[in-house]
């Protein structure tokens, strides 16, 4: 399917990722999921008891994609592919979420130090009735962060309203011992598999 406006609708708030598809050429707009954050959410991304990383991550985006669509058909919108993305963090097996607090995001990077931790971003594109999901899986290594360099960190913000605590672009990079996989995946939108997904839907990369 060509869509003539080569244009797709990008249901997240996050502006990382509005960064990283701008990088890669793709024409977008967004689509909020909720007018106002003093709506309730459209998906409840509460883990299920024993749920997977993996499991989680496709449910969450297949959630998120169905509930875009739906959004397109209630405001008669133009019906351009919805993209959407999901990215969670885990440690043998758990998942760590996002923090509630600084006690938490204390937690959570203390839990990361000195160790090998998993970052999963799954991708969706809803078109019509259809939805199309690729997973990213990147490996992350930490060197040994002490409590002055969590505190530090914590306090500067950037540990909140993110999956682990972190953010590779941020002050968290000089935890980094080593890195295998995608370093975008890891920001929260793998661009491999990004331009894979729309180009199979139609959309064209770098006009």
């Amino acid at each position: 399917m060509i869509f003539p406006e080569n244009s797709v609708y990008l249901a997240s708030r996050s502006l990382r990722r509005r960064e990283l598809l701008k990088q890669i050429g793709v024409k977008y707009k967004i689509l909020l999921m909720r007018e106002t954050l003093s709506r309730p959410v459209d998906v409840d991304e509460t883990p299920i008891q024993n749920e997977s990383p993996t499991d989680y991550v496709y449910r969450i985006v297949n959630t998120k994609a169905e509930e875009g669509w739906s959004r397109l058909i209630q405001r008669g919108l133009p019906l351009l592919p919805v993209l959407v993305a999901d990215t969670v963090v885990a440690v043998d097996g758990r998942i760590l979420g996002k923090p509630k607090d600084t006690e938490h995001a204390e937690e959570i990077l203390a839990d990361l130090s000195g160790r090998s931790h998993e970052v999963m971003t799954a991708i969706g594109v809803a078109v019509k009735d259809k939805i199309r999901v690729k997973l990213s899986t990147t490996t992350v290594k930490f060197r040994e962060i002490s409590k002055r360099e969590m505190r530090y960190c914590i306090a500067s913000g950037e540990a909140f309203d993110k999956a682990g605590a972190y953010a590779i672009q941020g002050m968290a990079a000089a935890f980094i011992e080593e890195i295998s996989g995608s370093y975008s995946g890891v920001m929260g939108l793998p661009l491999f598999e990004t331009a894979q997904l729309l180009e199979e839907v139609g959309i064209e990369m770098f006009l």
